[in-house]
């Protein structure tokens, strides 16, 4: 980060601005890490400043192409501000590292291929895909050329245990994320960062490391 000169100098150093940043991916609260216990010397404002300066560098951090043999896709339920929206993912179910991540406020077959189009990215090859009987898979796996097979459990549980890890975090919004100008647009930037967080930072409870560390 101090190389990608992402924040600017001050008063605080970069030591407290990159753990204040980890802390709020790892469940931490803005108010939680700073009035509340101190554990950042700085106001709950500053870090969410820092929290949002971190957008160019996940943005700019995708995975590195290769050949995956299998995909698990899903979507799963959340709320902002009382109302209910759709948060998709898509997950190498060998590697376990997240390939996309998106939200929306519905649920149909352009949302399916949208968040397939970003899987692929990620992809070498047309990997074999694993979905559940959502309707809106369908239409979009046929127009992508991509293999699928319906399972509800399986190798599928990768992507249900990432939404389990998921919930986990937003549980700290009691499941309502806390925005209301940015809307949509705050929900995919947090499942953004909380995906960089997964696969970069957090130690995986299987892999006994994050997905995107190989093993030397």
């Amino acid at each position: 980060m101090e190389k990608a000169r992402i924040f600017k100098r001050n008063k605080v150093s970069l030591r407290h601005k990159v753990r204040a940043c980890i802390m709020y991916m790892a469940g931490l609260s803005y108010r939680g890490m700073t009035e509340r216990t101190g554990l950042i010397p700085a106001s709950h404002v500053a870090v969410y400043y820092w929290v949002q300066k971190l957008r160019g560098l996940v943005q700019g951090c995708a995975l590195k192409p290769k050949v995956r043999r299998s995909i698990a896709v899903d979507e799963t339920k959340l709320k902002v501000n009382g109302d209910h929206l759709f948060a998709w993912a898509a997950i190498d179910v060998d590697s376990r590292e997240v390939l996309a991540v998106d939200a929306s406020w519905q649920r149909s077959i352009m949302n399916a291929e949208h968040i397939l189009k970003k899987a692929l990215r990620s992809c070498l090859n047309k990997p074999h895909i694993l979905v559940d009987k959502g309707p809106w898979y369908l239409e979009a796996l046929r127009s992508l050329g991509l293999s699928w097979t319906h399972v509800t459990r399986g190798l599928r549980n990768r992507i249900e245990r990432w939404f389990r890890t998921l919930k986990e975090r937003t549980r700290r919004f009691y499941n309502n994320f806390p925005s209301r100008k940015r809307g949509i647009k705050s929900v995919k930037f947090f499942l953004e960062t909380f995906t960089y967080w997964y696969n970069n930072l957090r130690t995986h409870q299987t892999l006994k490391r994050p997905p995107t560390q190989t093993l030397s």
